[in-house]
């Protein structure tokens, strides 16, 4: 039988795995101009996933913590990429209002006094950051993966089960995203119904 802080090593493990997995095809989609994210949700997701990791460390996350620290990290890196290739800039005022939601919460962290405040606050802003990219899966969904998010629900669910301590400000940010995930995988899916798939581009 497994010790239990084995077990928590073995699902951060998993959950790590399920990150690349996520990651690196979304990457080449982005490469090859299949995807074209919305370069503004993916900086916000990044800036708040990392500095989320850094209160679940403080409130005794453990292992559980590391895949949202590489998750963040490959977060910005994507948004770079994103920015360098294929993203969708085409920003209209509702996007900057969600911009500047963002970044006006991300101060806060610096006036908190517990990780939870922090935590609230950063998820607040993660669940923000999906604001542009639902307004764009409403209009182009097919320019949008569908994949990457459902692996990325899944993988929230091993981080879940990987936290060596459970707590609000440990648990509140993988819930949160996770379920944020399989609600934008079923926009997706929904508005690629009824709006047709455009050419690939030559």
């Amino acid at each position: 039988m497994f010790d239990a802080s084995v077990t928590k090593a073995l699902f951060s493990a998993i959950a790590l795995g399920l990150t690349f997995v996520a990651f690196y095809p979304y990457a080449r989609a982005i490469l090859k101009e299949e995807t074209r994210p919305h370069v503004f949700s993916w900086y916000i997701w990044g800036a708040g996933t990392f500095v989320v990791f850094l209160a679940q460390l403080s409130d005794g996350a453990g292992v559980g913590a590391w895949p949202i620290g590489v998750s963040g990290l490959m977060t910005i890196g994507i948004a770079v990429l994103a920015l360098s290739k294929s993203a969708d800039t085409s920003f209209e005022r509702m996007d900057w209002v969600f911009l500047i939601l963002a970044l006006s919460a991300l101060p806060m962290w610096f006036f908190t006094s517990s990780p939870l405040s922090a935590v609230i606050i950063l998820t607040i802003v993660d669940l923000l950051g999906f604001g542009p990219s639902v307004r764009k899966a409403y209009r182009a969904p097919w320019e949008e993966n569908a994949v990457f998010f459902s692996v990325g629900a899944v993988r929230n669910g091993f981080v879940l089960l990987a936290l060596e301590n459970y707590s609000w400000a440990t648990a509140l940010f993988p819930l949160a995203v996770g379920v944020a995930c399989v609600f934008f995988v079923m926009l997706i899916l929904g508005r690629r119904q009824v709006v047709a798939r455009r050419p690939a581009r030559s």
